[in-house]
């Protein structure tokens, strides 16, 4: 049994491989959004109660790998499965896509968390309109900034709001044209978005590249140290089989 820490597109496309090989797979979501896209196979929902939970879980279910195929972002579940895993012996391979990469006609403003990008917006006047692409949670982060908002997540955000916000409710995958059309009709003055990497939402930094606009690009969190690591499902596929 393979356990996928899931919930993005890579994670799916692998458990769909999986189960189409007919190995035994559950993936594991953490609930956080509304309605998830389900991939095949067995599918559990919710937290595990940390590191503890999850090695108890690896126990139990006699899970023989763990591949976190999690969002770059998720922090603490990659920080969980790896000590769950040194733990209790079980192989552990991370599936992150490759981040974004400036090129050198974006204007990019990269900063190592939100509220970091939250302070980089000082240099913008209390009339700039931000879009403000970072998920539902951490949008407190961004509560005392002056300028105004919209903020696009695929579930309504979490926590205090900006005073001037505004929530558009939407899923990617986005295309160039929708996404230079909305910043046009929203008169937008600055994207903040993070380093999610990947195709879904890439759309967004080309329409802000064609249109001049600046974007405050929060980078990811590290790994934990001697993690081993793969950026496509083709590798998370060869490294299961190596098993």
């Amino acid at each position: 049994m393979i356990l996928v820490l899931g919930g993005t597109a890579e994670g799916r496309t692998l458990a769909t491989e999986l189960v189409a090989a007919g190995v035994p797979v559950t993936s594991s979501l953490a609930g956080r959004v509304a309605a998830p896209r389900l991939p095949p196979g067995e599918v559990r929902v919710g937290g595990f109660g940390g590191a503890d939970g999850l090695a108890e879980y690896l126990a139990e279910h006699r899970i023989s790998a763990v591949i976190n195929a999690t969002h770059p972002f998720a922090a603490q579940i990659t920080a969980n499965a790896a000590t769950a895993c040194a733990r209790t012996g079980t192989p552990l391979l991370v599936l992150r896509r490759p981040p974004w990469q400036a090129r050198d006609d974006d204007k990019w403003t990269t900063t190592p968390d939100l509220p970091a990008a939250a302070a980089a917006l000082t240099d913008y006047a209390a009339e700039a309109v931000v879009l403000l692409t970072i998920g539902r949670q951490g949008v407190a982060a961004f509560s005392a900034a002056p300028q105004r908002f919209w903020l696009r997540s695929v579930d309504p955000p979490d926590g205090p709001l900006p005073a001037r916000a505004e929530v558009i409710l939407d899923r990617g995958p986005f295309t160039v044209p929708d996404e230079r059309e909305l910043m046009r009709r929203l008169t937008v003055d600055v994207l903040v978005t993070k380093n999610s990497g990947g195709p879904m939402t890439v759309a967004k930094l080309v329409a802000a590249r064609e249109l001049g606009l600046p974007v405050i690009v929060v980078d990811r969190p590290p790994l934990p140290p001697d993690m081993q690591v793969v950026d496509d499902v083709r590798g998370a596929l060869s490294w299961a089989g190596s098993r």
